[in-house]
């Protein structure tokens, strides 16, 4: 991990982009970013360890950050990743516990981080952000709801379409050669993709390969390519009547 003073200006915009983030008061997010600090990480390089005191809360400047936790036969398992312009670990701040899942760096991450003690100030002096943080719980719950249904509601050639759409909505570039089409900057192994998935990486793969041959998708050494945004929101509703 490599400590820098300075958000570069797009990790900066990434920030001031985020959803929630963007919703505070120009006085709060001021407060926010006054007291906050950088941290850049490598790939693979650990953020926070399942297990460790919250001594921090975090928002993600660049890159990714990827939620995971490790079986009991040593399997490491992906639940998420989180984005640019995504902050976590208020609720270990707010219940005083330890962290419950390990975070690593999905390829070069910046983070930008708020000490407990300074979190602790900026919600003495901001009520706003008690409602803020309420808010972003509500959603992490509405989206926890909604996998656990997909996941039990949903076949997996849908499950898969939502995850991409997702992902190109959160990771994707426009292509420079091909009008239409988005790149999903976030690379993801097949296994890694399965794992959001809740299913082997065999089936995934082949999910993928038909969505290919009906030109919805493209698999590339780079990552994957989203070409028909409409069609895979058709996958998604149709396999979800």
């Amino acid at each position: 991990m490599i400590d820098e003073p300075i958000l570069t200006m797009e990790e900066r915009e990434a920030i001031n982009a985020g959803r929630w983030f963007s919703s505070l008061s120009p006085s709060l997010r001021h407060d926010i970013l006054r007291c906050a600090y950088v941290k850049r990480y490598k790939d693979g390089d650990l953020i926070c360890a399942r297990g460790d005191p919250p001594m921090e809360w975090i928002g993600v400047c660049k890159g990714a950050a990827r939620v995971s936790s490790t079986s009991l036969s040593g399997k490491q398992i992906t639940y998420t990743y989180i984005e640019p312009g995504i902050w976590f670990g208020d609720v270990a701040m707010f219940d005083g516990d330890s962290r419950t899942h390990d975070v690593y760096a999905h390829g070069p991450t910046t983070t930008l981080c708020v000490a407990r003690a300074d979190f602790y100030k900026i919600l003495a002096q901001h009520v706003e952000l008690y409602e803020a943080l309420m808010r972003l719980q509500a959603r992490r719950i509405r989206q926890l709801f909604g996998l656990v249904e997909d996941l039990n509601t949903m076949p997996l050639r849908a499950r898969l379409a939502k995850q991409l759409l997702h992902l190109s909505r959160s990771y994707g570039v426009p292509s420079l050669t091909h009008v239409g089409e988005v790149r999903i900057s976030l690379h993801l192994a097949q296994e890694e993709l399965a794992q959001l998935l809740g299913a082997s990486r065999q089936r995934v793969n082949q999910e993928l390969k038909t969505m290919e041959r009906e030109e919805v998708i493209r698999v590339e050494q780079a990552g994957l390519v989203v070409r028909n945004r409409e069609k895979l929101m058709q996958i998604t509703e149709a396999d979800h009547d």
